[in-house]
């Protein structure tokens, strides 16, 4: 089950930034054509950040469905875990394609931003259902909210509340997207699957990507690329509050066309 993959393909070809920023870009190029994308409408000096971050993601999200076994999923997690540990402590670090390279871009509360995501990834080996709304909600603000937040802090200067707001709103939407694998691989994603609760999340993320959205002065202009990642996600909410059943049997996939024309609109103008 590859999930976490949400297209087969990208238009950008792979850029040559050397030999670790490539295998990242190549890596996000398969795992994540989303962010990939969102990482190649960046200028060059930003992609060299957003790669190896966006690498790393995909390493871990995809860590825990690449065995049946927990504790191998486990230890697949520790091992991102230690290496985080070793950028925190600022001596040496692991040699490995994505791990180095995100060694010269985080900083200690940028590693301690992204060891939280993968405690919140801890979710993803078991079959047992959110606790509660809390529970769902603390999951997509640490993993995609701490990923947006360690993108922004490695750029420039950003708002911590309005990061965090934008990158649950961007969650709230990949979820969304990813409900029919999810249940497939015999996982319960929604607490409420029934039209209202879908609406309701769905409502939910909106009201926080507006919020993010109405405060985009708080984002100084050099981490604003970490924003492009949210990109599709006011649509993708618009619809699944409009139409849930759209979820369901997966129809929220964004239209490519006018996919690629918002990106290059964020992009240009700034107004992520």
């Amino acid at each position: 089950m590859r999930f976490w993959t949400r297209s087969s393909g990208s238009c950008c070809k792979v850029p040559d930034l050397g030999q670790d920023l490539t295998g990242c870009a190549e890596l996000l190029r398969r795992g994540d054509p989303d962010r990939f994308r969102a990482a190649m409408a960046a200028p060059v000096a930003a992609r060299r950040v957003l790669f190896p971050i966006y690498a790393f993601n995909v390493e871990v999200s995809r860590a825990p469905w690449m065995t049946q076994e927990a504790l191998i999923a486990e230890m697949r997690l520790q091992w991102w875990r230690d290496a985080l540990e070793e950028i925190a402590a600022g001596g040496k670090v692991r040699r490995h394609e994505v791990v180095t390279p995100l060694a010269d871009v985080l900083d200690a509360q940028g590693a301690k931003l992204l060891d939280d995501l993968i405690v919140a990834r801890g979710w993803d080996i078991y079959r047992e259902p959110f606790e509660d709304d809390a529970h769902l909600t603390r999951y997509l603000e640490q993993t995609s909210g701490n990923l947006m937040l360690a993108a922004g802090r490695a750029l420039g200067e950003v708002d911590e509340d309005v990061v965090l707001d934008a990158g649950y709103g961007t969650g709230v939407a990949a979820w969304l997207r990813a409900i029919p694998a999810l249940e497939e691989a015999g996982r319960i994603p929604l607490l409420d699957g029934r039209p209202e609760g879908i609406r309701a999340l769905a409502e939910d993320g909106q009201r926080r990507l507006t919020a993010a959205r109405s405060q985009r002065h708080k984002i100084g202009a050099e981490a604003r690329p970490a924003m492009l990642a949210a990109w599709q996600a006011g649509g993708i909410l618009r619809r699944a509050a409009a139409h849930p059943a759209l979820v369901v049997n997966g129809g929220l996939e964004p239209r490519p066309i006018r996919s690629a024309l918002g990106l290059l609109m964020r992009s240009t103008t700034g107004r992520w």
